[in-house]
């Protein structure tokens, strides 16, 4: 369930913007998605011109292409466990950004590249998390579906749960295989539909209460700064 839309060119500027603000030293999340690969390009030709910087990857795909660019990576444990550095700032895209002002920052709705609850953890233990989208992302109120990486043991009381919240839950299929998407954790996604989510902090509660979800894609009060790269620039919102 990949996001499509938006031209390549705004992608890479909202990804170059919000690398500007790295300094040397900083323990960096590293997203998944066309947008933050960008970012993690960008990064990499940082390093190469001396930044001296450890990348924390939320997916095999974000760890293969930070290695590519030669960013030094360690592992989530490695960053925030005991005497650990900490994460200073992480830089991830999003499948739907709203702004409405009816949760306290962003209303955000990632997973279309099945990274989520890596992504999750990882943006979470920011010290800054950075968003970074072209403006086909933006939307007043979200409506996309919401994924969610359930147990395969789960899925059907996940999907129960997920109708009794007024949601239809679809299993994710993969592409160029037969049978379901397998996400990096070895757990299965449900793309949940729920038309227009009006108190998305309210969903995000449900779901994360319902057992057999291992997370969902709703990013609630998150995000500190949006970076919507267009043909012609950069805006950059603060929460």
């Amino acid at each position: 369930m990949k996001t499509s839309g938006g031209s390549d060119a705004a992608k890479r500027r909202a990804g170059e913007s919000a690398v500007e603000a790295v300094d040397d030293g900083d323990v960096v999340g590293l997203g998944t998605g066309s947008t933050a690969a960008h970012a993690i390009r960008a990064l990499g030709n940082r390093v190469d011109a001396g930044l001296d910087i450890c990348g924390v990857a939320t997916s095999f795909a974000s760890r293969e292409l930070a290695l590519d660019v030669g960013i030094p990576l360690i592992d989530l444990d490695e960053a925030v466990g005991p005497d650990a550095p900490g994460i200073d700032v992480a830089i991830d895209g999003a499948d739907q950004v709203a702004t409405d002002g009816t949760v306290d920052g962003a209303a955000i709705i990632k997973g279309g590249g099945a990274a989520h609850a890596r992504e999750k953890l990882v943006d979470a233990a920011a010290d800054r998390f950075l968003v970074v989208i072209d403006p086909s992302k933006e939307a007043d109120v979200l409506d996309r579906p919401v994924p969610i990486e359930v147990l395969s043991s789960g899925r059907g009381v996940v999907a129960r749960a997920v109708r009794a919240a007024e949601g239809d839950p679809t299993l994710r299929r993969a592409e160029r295989k037969d049978g379901p998407v397998v996400t990096d954790n070895g757990n299965l996604v449900l793309d949940c539909e729920f038309g227009t989510i009006t108190d998305p902090a309210s969903l995000a509660t449900t779901l994360s209460s319902t057992p057999g979800v291992v997370e969902h894609g709703l990013f609630v009060g998150l995000a500190d700064e949006i970076h919507v790269g267009t043909d012609r620039g950069v805006r950059v919102e603060q929460l």
